[in-house]
């Protein structure tokens, strides 16, 4: 039996893990793994619960609310893979990395589509059996491109957006749709080599680490709170082309495990920043 997942966030005061554990306890369920943590800046905690045994969610969920102080955010998630469609350009490593973990049962979450502004990938996207949908941004303004997408975005009402290398800047609008709820992907060097070829501006300045960064989206440009990081070192024999697959590689791995963790409900915002149990 898949464990379940209770998820709480409130202010902090004294005997939280003991009053939530006690109303799992007496709804009959074994607590099979237990985190938290309290944020000493914003006096905030967090905990998640894994444990096994049919309960009344309602029930559950409305009990533990009222053990905590008031506002408190009190989640049971589903075992349910997360719906999921992926936003693309023209670069298919990310992509194709999502797609053969989705094939392989490895995130739980279903690839519903893939969603692109370039024709290109379209057939690595049906190697998948997955459905392709282009809407190109061409003569178009920024809203109106994105009210193509929303088209086909709510046809498959998914839980989360993935940006796989989406080489378009979301506007506000669009972002406020999906609060928390968009993952992007992109190289750790910003603000530092903004723009086009990034690995060439990294090689011709001499860099000795490249690395990644996989962060949810929000209306500020890459600022938002960031889920996962990674560097690796490299020296002055790769070339930019070295570069720029090493930077491939990295994007792959970072946002495996970030839309793992996401999609295993082990992240909680806590402002512009995470609190992940891993």
């Amino acid at each position: 039996m898949t464990p379940q997942v209770l998820l709480v966030e409130c202010e902090d005061r004294r005997g939280l893990v003991h009053a939530i554990t006690g109303v799992l306890l007496q709804h009959g369920v074994n607590v099979v793994g237990n985190q938290e943590f309290v944020d000493v800046t914003s006096s905030r905690f967090y905990m998640r619960t894994e444990f096994d045994g049919g309960v009344d969610v309602h029930g559950l969920e409305a009990e533990v609310r009222r053990a905590l102080p008031s506002p408190a955010s009190v989640r049971l998630s589903s075992s349910t893979p997360k719906r999921v469609v992926v936003l693309v350009s023209k670069e298919h490593h990310c992509l194709a990395d999502i797609l053969i973990r989705d094939a392989f049962g490895e995130l739980n979450a279903q690839v519903l589509a893939v969603l692109g502004n370039h024709p290109g990938l379209q057939p690595l996207v049906a190697k998948f059996d997955r459905p392709f949908h282009c809407r190109s941004h061409e003569s178009l303004t920024r809203e109106q491109h994105e009210a193509e997408m929303l088209q086909v975005i709510e046809q498959h009402q998914p839980d989360y957006l993935v940006l796989a290398k989406y080489m378009r800047v979301l506007t506000p609008d669009f972002v406020r749709r999906f609060p928390a709820r968009i993952v992007n992907i992109h190289h750790s060097f910003l603000p530092a080599f903004a723009g086009a070829r990034p690995y060439q501006q990294a090689f011709d300045r001499g860099v000795k680490v490249i690395g990644a960064t996989a962060h949810f989206v929000t209306a500020n440009l890459d600022e938002g709170p960031i889920i996962v990081q990674q560097v690796m070192p490299v020296d002055h024999t790769h070339t930019a082309r070295d570069l720029a697959q090493a930077g491939r590689d990295v994007e792959q791995m970072v946002l495996a495990r970030a839309l793992r963790l996401v999609f295993e409900d082990r992240v909680f915002l806590c402002g512009n920043r995470t609190v992940i149990f891993d």
